[in-house]
């Protein structure tokens, strides 16, 4: 495998993701979209998930597509943004026919960052506006770390962030992930620089220190009060996958977010990915295609958890360093 030409989740053509945020607030949206609707689906592992829509993932029912996928801060107000996002894309002419009207489909998730330090007392809620708005600012490039729904994320050592990773398989398909990391555990090692993911890094995509010298026998305590975590992530591919396919593709992807964040999947957490098929190229063996589609999501979102951290930038009133502020920018990577 190699990173795409952008090393970014739009690496699978046809994708747009766009980010919105209020640094008052401290939280933002984030959304993934496609030229046309697109197969998705859902596996959700953390105790602790908030989740817009995600019955309609399953194999089984109704509707095959969905018209994007978004990723929020602000706990469960956050869900709001969905409304704000529909209308963006009815807007557009975008949704499930039914009769005359046009129905988006559009699946979310929310992690908590409701005691960042933010600004939270509002009446009416931001998330709406935030939400269209990420819709609006879509594109093939887009900012990782201190942005969209991991502008105010935290971890339980340092900041969070967004981030972002691709790679192109050796039959030409493309893979990849997009996460908003906000996670009860830790994407570094110890105390030390280096992070948990190191064994799949690219070239220095995140500062090329490589695996740490020597694991701690304890990890740190998580600097995080019980209950403000969650990791919630997107991965997609450009291959042809049907709901139950994509299924276990995001089933898989989990794999990277163990790799990536220690502990991961708490009864405290909401992890979760979402899967994205855009259908543009077929498989020329399903079996050994899928199998290494789910690998290839595996890696590419454990890397997408060490960019959002490595990427993360300080901010006044921050309750914790970023990676950069605490080790410092004198690294390989950018």
């Amino acid at each position: 495998m190699r990173s795409g030409p952008l090393n970014l989740i739009t690496d699978v053509p046809g994708l747009r993701v766009g980010n919105a945020q209020d640094a008052a607030l401290r939280s933002g949206v984030t959304v993934l979209t496609a030229d046309r609707p697109f197969v998705a689906a859902v596996h959700v592992m953390g105790g602790a998930p908030g989740t817009r829509e995600t019955d309609v993932l399953a194999p089984d029912k109704l509707v095959q597509e969905v018209d994007a996928l978004f990723l929020c801060g602000g706990s469960a107000f956050g869900l709001d943004a969905g409304l704000g996002i529909m209308a963006g894309l009815r807007a557009m002419g975008r949704g499930f026919a039914v009769g005359p009207v046009q129905v988006p489909i559009v699946p979310g998730a929310i992690l908590f960052d409701l005691l960042n330090g933010g600004d939270k007392d509002w009446t009416d809620s931001p998330y709406p506006a935030l939400g269209r708005a990420a819709l609006e600012a879509a594109s093939d490039t887009f900012t990782l770390g201190t942005a969209g729904a991991g502008f105010g994320a935290m971890t339980g050592t340092l900041k969070g962030g967004l981030g972002s990773a691709s790679a192109v398989l050796p039959s030409g398909i493309t893979v990849g992930a997009l996460v908003a990391v906000n996670a009860l555990g830790s994407a570094t090692v110890g105390e030390s620089a280096h992070f948990w993911a190191a064994p799949w890094e690219e070239g220095a995509e995140f500062g090329g220190l490589g695996p740490a010298p020597m694991i701690p026998e304890d990890a740190p305590l998580p600097r995080k009060r019980l209950g403000e975590a969650t990791t919630i992530a997107i991965v997609a591919t450009d291959a042809a996958l049907t709901k139950a396919q994509a299924h276990r593709m995001a089933i898989a992807a989990h794999d990277g977010m163990a790799r990536a964040l220690v502990p991961s999947h708490t009864l405290l957490d909401g992890d979760l990915v979402f899967s994205a098929s855009t259908g543009a190229r077929a498989m020329a063996d399903p079996v050994t295609d899928s199998f290494q589609i789910g690998h290839a999501a595996a890696t590419c979102l454990a890397r997408a958890i060490a960019r959002a951290v490595f990427m993360a930038s300080a901010k006044p009133g921050d309750l914790q360093p970023s990676w950069r502020s605490r080790f410092g920018s004198n690294v390989k990577g950018s």
